[in-house]
């Protein structure tokens, strides 16, 4: 197995994304040390745990998180709605089900926990689809910040609420929140 990581910059902060074996594995919030485990818990070297296996590269430097940076800035300029990239989200059956489902809400709109349940064919999992939305280690990618709460508002976010709005802004300018 090998690992390489990158460091991209955004709009919405620092952004760390890994590829293990030709594959997007985690995109976090942060660099360095805060994310070693990212604010979604989801385990990733930081750059003074490198180890064996563990690459620290410029992203065009890999192809796959060349990519990944290139569509990152499309979709920050507006010019790019969905992500076309090999994608390995490291989770359980049900969690990868939920983060499938995630990736199937259209850009510039939401839906709440519940919906998301129905759409699993599990109405009464809303707690369980929170849960692993709040375990999405592949950020922005994987909208998990298209999920709000039942009654229209803004819930819980591995990012913070600030970047949880500026990215459903930024997918629908005339949202009010």
């Amino acid at each position: 197995m090998s690992l390489t990581r990158a460091v991209l910059r955004s709009p919405v902060g620092d952004l760390t994304a890994a590829v293990v074996d030709g594959a997007l594995t985690t995109l976090t919030f942060g660099a360095g040390r805060a994310a070693e485990t990212g604010p979604d818990r989801c385990p990733i070297p930081g750059p003074d745990q490198d180890g064996p296996g563990v690459d620290e590269v410029a992203p065009e430097a890999h192809p796959v998180l060349a990519a990944v940076a290139s569509q990152l800035d499309e979709y920050f300029a507006g010019r790019r709605t969905s992500f076309d990239l090999p994608l390995r989200p490291a989770g359980g059956v049900f969690e990868r089900r939920v983060w499938s489902a995630l990736r199937e809400i259209p850009h510039g709109q939401t839906r709440s926990y519940g919906q998301v349940a129905r759409q699993l064919g599990q109405p009464l999992a809303a707690q369980a689809v929170g849960a692993a939305n709040g375990r999405n280690p592949i950020a922005v990618i994987i909208p998990c910040h298209r999920v709000i709460g039942a009654d229209g508002s803004l819930t819980g976010y591995a990012g913070g609420l600030d970047r949880k709005r500026f990215l459903l802004d930024l997918e629908q300018p005339d949202r009010l929140f």
